[in-house]
């Protein structure tokens, strides 16, 4: 199987999109979104695609609806299958993103941490640097080691905020990989550089 980093959230809109395609290009890896929700604007993986210029694998599942999996899915006469979430076996990195956060629910009975905990494979958590990151992000810690996933490191997304960033790392026990800032004019050159003045890719290739 591939090797394989999963890309999640503290919350929804905080821009894990935007780190996901700044990954994929760094590693020169593949990405897929499982799941997406909401087809009327450009999706992630188009936009990763545009970001990236990597290769995107179709989503399992493209429902119409800009909601959580399991309310969009029963919008469009669906049921998610949960064997068809399983990770794809590739050659290469793979970089995977869900959606939201880790208690968003793909059915009424299973959320994206229950899929995540059983793929077993190492996991970003992108946090925002804005007021109420500490709350958040400490809950999504906690809530991952609970599951017995592994925490590559968390990578802060926003304008600089050094005592929230160093309080998370420190009280959650979890290393801090970088921080992207926000891009006024976001394209994939601007992108790259902004990614690689912030992170090491080798905290990524374990």
């Amino acid at each position: 199987m591939s090797k394989s980093i999963i890309i999640t959230g503290t919350d929804t809109d905080i821009g894990k999109t935007i780190f996901a395609a700044a990954l994929t290009a760094a590693l020169g890896a593949t990405y897929w979104k499982p799941i997406q929700a909401g087809l009327a604007e450009e999706t992630d993986s188009q936009l990763v695609e545009r970001l990236s210029g990597q290769e995107i694998l179709p989503e399992a599942y493209r429902l119409n609806t800009p909601a959580s999996p399991h309310v969009a899915a029963e919008i469009d006469g669906l049921e998610i299958d949960l064997d068809k979430l399983q990770l794809p076996k590739i050659s290469g990195a793979l970089i995977v993103e869900g959606a939201g956060g880790l208690m968003v629910p793909v059915t009424r009975q299973t959320t994206y941490l229950n899929i995540f905990a059983k793929w077993k494979a190492p996991i970003v958590l992108c946090a925002r640097t804005s007021l109420g990151t500490i709350n958040h992000s400490l809950l999504s810690v906690f809530a991952l080691k609970n599951a017995g996933c592994e925490i590559l490191g968390i990578a802060f997304i926003g304008d600089e905020n050094k005592d929230s960033e160093q309080t998370i790392c420190e009280m959650g026990q979890v290393k801090r990989l970088g921080r992207l800032p926000r891009i006024a004019d976001l394209n994939s050159e601007n992108l790259s550089e902004a990614f690689n003045a912030n992170f090491d890719i080798m905290d990524f290739k374990q």
